[in-house]
This record gives C-alpha cells, structure tokens and sequence, in this order.
C-alpha cells in the first residue's frame, strides 16, 4: 500500500434501511475518479457494524471489481477471536487486500495486559494471511487507546502494515507517531483525526484512512499532495476553505454525521437523493441539519 488518502465510504440505504448497491457502485466509480490509494468498506462510516455478513461480502466484491490493483481495505470485527478470524478469511476471499481490525470489547478498561490484543491481532493476521492496519480509536466512539507498551508489541508483528490514528487528540497522536517511526518505521501511519486532517499532514503522517475523505476527495488528494512538496501554506488554504463543513458533518451528536455525509453526497448528485437513509437504530437528520450541511457544502465550493 502507497501514501495518500483512502477513503472511508458510506453505504447508500434505501428508506427501509437496505443497501441500494447499485447507488453504491456508482459512488464508488466517482470515489476511484481521484487520485486515492485505496477504498475502506464496512468501516463506521459505512455503518459496517449493522451490516449482514452477505452485504459486507458484497460491498468488499464491488469495491474490488472497481479499485483493482488498488488498495480495498475491509474491516474486520468479532465478538472473539474465532469469529474475527473469520471475518478476516472470507473478506480476502471477496477481494479484499487488508483488514482494519477493529479494537475488541476484551481490550477495554486499564490497566491492558500487552499479550490480549498481541495474540487477537496475531491470530487473525497469521490464520487468514491477510495484511492488517492497526486502529486506534478514541473510547467515546467505542474504540480504544492503546499504551505505549502494547503499541510497540502490536506493530512487531508480520503482517501489521500500518496503523490508523483516530484519537482526535494531537497530542496522543503525536506521541503515537513518534513512537512508530522509533519502533516500526516502515508500518505507514495514517490519521483518522477528522478534525485536524490538515495538521496530520503537517505532523509528517502518511496519508489519510478518514471518513471525511469521501466527501472532498480532491480537495485532500491535493492538500496531501501539497504537504508532501512542502507547500504548506497552499495546503492550508484548502483546509480552511473545508474544515467548516467539517464541523458541520462531525458536529455532535457524532453519530450522525454518516447519515450527514449521504446527503451532503446526494445534494453533491453522486447518490440518489433516495438512498440517504441510514439504518435503525441510526436515525436519519432532521431538517435543520440539512439546511446546514446545504449551506456549507456551497462555502466548501463543493456545490
């Protein structure tokens, strides 16, 4: 897998909270218009942990047949061990090229004995052979924030090939890369912080596995770009021209800005307007958020 920016994408939901994969490949054609390095499916943002198994198998099979020789990312969950291990075999079986492991429920609470998370990690990667990235993921989103110990005994393992930082704390995530490039230089470090993307860039990450990522994904595309060739404050013109419509789509309550970003894509005309529904017991944004999204989606220049 190269630097840039992958993508998180949602999955367009008819009224009865089912996936429309039709809407869903069109958006992905739109989404491998750009210059991205890769696709992430059945992540939050594609509200993959309300997803049937077969859906899942069927958002990874057309992510594949559309991205190619790029990189389709799958997350992988489960309640135990076997189970993730599991998930991880049959998503490289539909065509994915790496999983997202997502932080399990066993992992909560300190103080976190390294071995736990160690040997989940191992087992999944070693008995499905598939290549995985490391999430980081701040506890009121459900995820986890692993000590340094455990970030260092994590990132030795074969098949760990990056690591998305989405504490959307600076601080934490500085410390986290710093320990990375001491201990585990060639695992990408990829931000998940959507709401200092720009700075991310800055604090020398490799790219970007982010939910905002499919919204503006151009607008990334050239910020990284720029970053890379030091013209920092071309890029930072760019961030400030989105980080409102950030704001907008993460605003709290959190959880709804999935529902938030289908239809800032609809009004965008990359998804049917009938397909921006999400599924219970997420519930679809009233009419004032609209408004908002509408209003910062044109000041985002983005419509």
């Amino acid at each position: 897998m190269e630097k840039g920016i992958i993508p998180a994408v949602v999955m367009p939901m008819n009224i009865r909270g089912e996936p429309d994969f039709d809407e869903y490949e069109k958006y992905l054609k739109w989404v491998s218009s750009f210059k991205v390095t890769g696709v992430a499916v059945n992540v939050d943002t594609g509200e993959g942990p309300t997803l049937k198994e077969e859906e899942k198998i069927e958002a990874i099979k057309i992510a594949k047949s559309i991205f190619k020789e790029r990189t389709v990312v799958a997350a992988i969950t489960g309640t135990s061990t076997a189970s993730a291990i599991e998930a991880a075999k049959k998503a490289k079986l539909a065509g994915a090229d790496m999983g997202l492991v997502f932080p399990n429920s066993a992992f909560m609470g300190y103080p976190l004995p390294p071995e736990v998370p160690y040997e989940y990690h191992k087992a999944i990667s070693e008995e499905s052979n598939l290549d995985i990235i490391l999430f980081q993921l701040q506890p009121s989103l459900g995820g986890v924030e692993y000590p340094p110990e455990v970030l260092e005994k994590l990132a030795s393992l074969k098949h760990v090939k990056a690591i998305k930082e989405a504490s959307f704390d600076a601080k934490k995530f500085l410390e986290t890369a710093r320990l990375f490039k001491k201990v585990a230089p060639n695992v990408l470090f990829l931000t998940g912080n959507d709401n200092f993307i720009f700075e991310s860039f800055v604090l020398g990450c490799d790219g970007a596995l982010i939910g905002f990522g499919t919204l503006p994904v151009k607008d990334l595309v050239d910020m990284f770009e720029l970053v890379q060739k030091g013209k920092i404050s071309e890029a930072s013109i760019i961030w400030q021209k989105l980080l409102p419509l950030e704001e907008v789509i993460f605003a709290p309550p959190v959880r709804n800005y999935r529902a938030r970003t289908k239809y800032a894509l609809s009004l965008m005309g990359i998804i049917s307007e009938k397909s921006v529904y999400v599924r219970p017991p997420l519930l679809n944004i009233s009419q004032e958020e609209k408004e908002k999204i509408k209003v910062a989606l044109k000041n985002a220049e983005l419509i």
